[in-house]
């Protein structure tokens, strides 16, 4: 801010009102963050020079409009122009440090964070597990909450098909990434990196080690409530990664009702007891097919998740069922399309059982006793 404009009534005034602006991407006022340059005010018009981060920024355009509106709605402001440069390397590793203060180049959910960390897991693929996750994150962010998360699953990513940014890159802000929103939750997946969907990874254990790591210590999730992990089914490398990153994560198995899943996602559950880390619940997925007349078609069998439960349990810490989650089309729908179900029909019954698990999780005012 020029030294001019310092003492003016009206600059004080614009700037208050342009405290109000949030970056979309880093989601915090652009004050904070150094990217107001100038304010100026002279004969009824507003100049405001602004820093963006990087060149190409892809929030520019909506930070511009932002900054246009804020300073437009001042009384006795009548023009704005706004004057847009980009941030000196000096300035850009002075915003990176400062975000990162002193969780510089190490995973930013240590022991010591407030974020409660949930791992979902399964046993075998085709489960739900994805579906499971994304629509969950985005009914505990629909609540207002800071929710992130991280697509563990590098083999077999479908988080940012299930939450309509596909096509959506991190934007890279010297040593920091800012991972794309949707719907209100902040993801990060390898997918996000390829030159396409086709496009398979086949890394061993090293490199995913490293890609989890990467994940959580170099993408700038700020300070969340919740981070959910979406892990690949099974017992290997990145479950055991997690498992030594962030040992208090805890873990949500996911299952379907038949037999034969219910017995791998048990062995799921075993290992990431072995890391430290604590079950705390099962998800039954495909529970039902309820028909038109309200018969309900039992494709997968019965029972699954609560043996699951059952078998988990100890005295000392019983693992409930958190929920039946019913086959439903338009939970289908909703993944492939990139519309979770949990916002477009909430009252479609496996809409109503995440929303149930959501509960439970972290429990709203209304829903709380």
């Amino acid at each position: 801010m020029t030294d001019s404009a310092a003492g003016s009534p009206k600059v004080e005034l614009l700037t208050a009102a342009l405290a109000t602006v949030i970056d979309p991407e880093i989601r915090r006022p652009i004050a904070d963050l150094g990217m107001i340059d100038s304010v100026e005010f002279a004969d009824g018009a507003a100049t405001i020079g602004i820093k963006l981060t990087i060149v190409g920024c892809p929030a520019a355009d909506r930070i511009e409009r932002d900054v246009r509106d804020a300073a437009a709605s001042v009384p006795g402001v009548d023009d704005v122009a706004v004057n847009v440069s980009v941030m000196s390397v000096e300035q850009r590793t002075a915003l990176t440090e400062r975000l990162q203060g002193a969780r510089k180049r190490e995973v930013q959910f240590g022991p010591d964070s407030p974020t409660m960390i949930f791992a979902i897991t399964s046993g075998k693929g085709g489960v739900g597990k994805s579906t499971i996750t994304a629509n969950l994150g985005v009914a505990l962010a629909a609540r207002g909450l800071k929710v992130g998360i991280v697509d563990a699953d590098v083999f077999g990513f479908s988080i940012p098909a299930l939450l309509g940014v596909s096509d959506e890159k991190p934007t890279r802000v010297g040593e920091l990434m800012l991972p794309p929103i949707g719907f209100g939750v902040k993801v990060i997946s390898i997918g996000m990196f390829l030159p396409g969907p086709a496009t398979a990874v086949s890394w061993r254990g090293p490199m995913l080690h490293r890609t989890i790591k990467q994940f959580l210590s170099e993408v700038y999730f700020d300070e969340l409530d919740i981070l959910l992990l979406d892990l690949p089914p099974g017992t290997g490398d990145v479950a055991i990664s997690v498992g030594q990153l962030l040992p208090q994560s805890e873990v949500i198995v996911v299952t379907t009702p038949q037999t034969a899943a219910a017995d791998v996602a048990e062995r799921s559950a075993i290992v990431a007891r072995k890391t430290g880390q604590r079950v705390i619940g099962v998800i039954e997925n495909m529970s039902g097919l309820t028909l038109p007349d309200g018969t309900v078609v039992d494709l997968f069998g019965t029972g699954g998740g609560a043996d699951v439960a059952a078998r988990l349990s100890t005295p000392e810490q019983p693992v409930p069922l958190l929920a039946s989650v019913p086959l439903s089309l338009a939970l289908r729908e909703g993944g492939d399309a990139g519309d979770p179900v949990v916002l477009s029909h909430p009252e479609d019954p496996a809409a109503a059982a995440i929303l149930a698990v959501a509960d439970q999780l972290y429990p709203s005012p209304s829903s709380a006793p």
